[in-house]
Formats: structure tokens, sequence, C-alpha cells
């Protein structure tokens, strides 16, 4: 069967059921890669490196032909990855998806390939750059969305996930980012994903939402735009600004209760860190006090103080809007019972 080439809409749904095969270098697809993309690569970084060179410093031709020494080595090798893959995802057809930068020779020598083989071969026309500008065309769309915010402790993680357990449209976008968006969000030490590859699983997440909900809102947490070490993208910022709030107003005694058993579970050394890294915005003396009441196992007094200083903070940021932007339904809960306000909120939209 001759290879054929795929637009992204047609990659990304085959995609679903038969491996994807991304050929890049490994450094390549650890930097951003298409979600659940196999790394797949036909030369190494150090091989990539040298070909590059002998392309721009000699000719295509003695470039080729290193790539094909490298190639012709690895070509066993790579037929055996291919059959384990396909197996893994039970695939007797043996459709594969093969992509790399450009949809260039690399991508075509690892289809011809697979194809003399017998695998069933569709490239991505245009190659992972086609895809990252679908990605970007994602954030474009005028998503209907619902935003849900609140003061600092008010469990909204909680909330949104619950409501995705009931079967609502909800994207997590701290979950995308491995980051929980304060100088405490990353204390468990994940890594974050970069920049490149956080935005291909916020468009990949929306894309999945609006099809499988296409007349619903999607849900989301009112956030900065930064997260951690990561931006939600502007135009998609703008649009998640411009829509209704909903504003979970839980007392100030109830946050601090939740957030104390919450994050008084870490160690002392990294909830101190992450106060020092506030120390500037906290202020010497809270930060003092706030340090001080941790060493002496008073986790209530440190987060009275970290709390108060989110308060202000989320009334900076609110302040920074003007009255048309930010269209706010304030919804009062003396509770943090996710149950409890979800049916609240549920009443209001």
């Amino acid at each position: 069967m001759p290879i054929s080439k795929l637009n992204i809409e047609e990659f990304l749904e085959l995609g679903e059921s038969a491996p994807i095969f991304d050929v890049r270098s490994p450094s390549e697809y650890s930097h951003a890669h298409i979600p659940k993309a196999i790394s797949f690569p036909i030369f190494t970084d150090e091989e990539r490196k040298i070909i590059g060179t002998a392309y721009k410093q000699e000719s295509r031709e003695t470039a080729i032909k290193i790539g094909l020494n490298s190639f012709g080595k690895n070509m066993v090798r790579m037929v055996e990855e291919a059959e384990k893959r396909v197996k893994t995802v039970g695939n007797p057809e043996r459709i594969v998806g093969v992509h790399c930068w450009r949809g260039g020779m690399r991508s075509a020598a690892i289809a011809w390939l697979l194809d003399l083989y017998g695998f069933e071969v569709y490239l991505l026309g245009g190659g992972y750059k086609s895809y990252r500008h679908w990605v970007l065309n994602q954030f474009e769309k005028k998503y209907p969305l619902r935003i849900l915010s609140g003061y600092t402790g008010s469990d909204k993680t909680g909330i949104l996930c619950e409501l995705k357990k009931n079967k609502h449209p909800v994207i997590d976008l701290e979950g995308l980012a491995s980051h929980k968006g304060s100088a405490f969000g990353n204390l468990e030490m994940k890594m974050q994903p970069s920049q490149e590859y956080f935005e291909n699983l916020l468009a990949t997440e929306l894309d999945n939402v609006s099809k499988k909900f296409p007349a619903e809102a999607i849900w989301l947490e009112g956030e900065s735009q930064r997260i951690g070490h990561v931006n939600i993208p502007l135009i998609f910022y703008k649009n998640m600004r411009l829509q209704t709030q909903l504003f979970l107003d839980v007392p100030f005694e109830e946050r601090l209760a939740f957030i104390t058993e919450h994050y008084g579970k870490y160690e002392k050394e990294k909830l101190i860190n992450a106060i020092i890294r506030i120390k500037k915005k906290l202020g010497g003396l809270e930060t003092k006090i706030a340090v001080n009441a941790l060493l002496e196992d008073d986790l209530k007094t440190c987060f009275t103080v970290l709390l108060k200083y989110y308060d202000k903070l989320y009334h900076k940021s609110s302040s920074k809007g003007t009255a048309d932007e930010r269209k706010i339904i304030y919804i009062q809960s003396n509770t943090i019972e996710i149950k409890s306000n979800i049916e609240k909120i549920i009443q209001h939209v």
C-alpha cells in the first residue's frame, strides 16, 4: 500500500487508535511533542549535529551519506521497535503514523523502511511544524468558558475535580502546568513542562473537551496568566478574562483551616524556602513572623500571615481589570465542603 500523507486533523485522529512515531532527535522530542506521540529518533542528538554540520560546511550529498550510514546500522532495531509498539496498542493492521519537523527526509526514510517491511504508514504533511500551527489556532477560537474563582484556600481545584467526575467539561490548568500557581505551588517538586509542551497539552485538552461536549461551556479555574514557569497563551487568557466569573466567597477561618491541613504536611524546609521566595513582596516583618511561627510548629500563625498576603494579592490582581472585563458573580458560602459548594455554584449557572 502506498505511503499516504494526512493533514493535521486526520493525523491526530489516526493517533487515537494507532501509534504515532516522532522521528526527531531525543532533545527535540524532550522539549515538546504531540501528546501520546512516541519518541522514535532516526538519529541521536550527536548524529544530527554531525549531519547538520556536514550539510552546512560541505554539501547536501555528504550529509545524506553520513545519515544513511547511521540509518543503515539501525534499520533492524527500528523495525523491531515498531513491531513492539504496534502489538502494545493491539493494532493487527499494523497501521502507524510518522512525522519529523517539516515532513522532510527523516520521516520519509522511516516511512520507506516501515512500508517496505509491511506496515501501513501515514505521514503528517508539514510535520511537527504543521502541528504547532494547529496548536496556536486552537487558542484563537472563542470557546464558551465558565471561570471559577475565589480566594486562596477555597478548594477550587477540588470542586473542578468533582465536576469532572460528574461529567462536566473541565480543564485543569494547574494539572497541565504541574504547578498550583503560587510560591507554594510546586512543593511536590514536579517537573514542569516547557512552555511549548504546556501549549500542546492545553490545545489538546481544548480540542478533546469541545468535541466531547460541543454544546457546553468549559469549566476553568480563574488563574493568573503565569503558572509557575509557564504562561497561559495570551489570546486564550484574554478570552478567560472576558468571561463572567463565579467567585466562591468562603470565610477566612474556613480557608485557613483548609490551607493549614493541606500544606502543613510538607517539610518545614520546603515551606521556608517557599516563604523566602516571596520575601520581597511579603515584607521583612511578615516573613520573619511566618518563618518563626513555622519553626515553633505554630502552623496557624504562619498560614494566617500567608493567607492574608494572598488575599491582598488577589484584590490587587482583580483591580487591574475594568468593570467590563471582569463580570463577577459572588457566591457566599460558610463551608469548604465540596458538594455543598457545587450545589451553590450550579444554582448560578
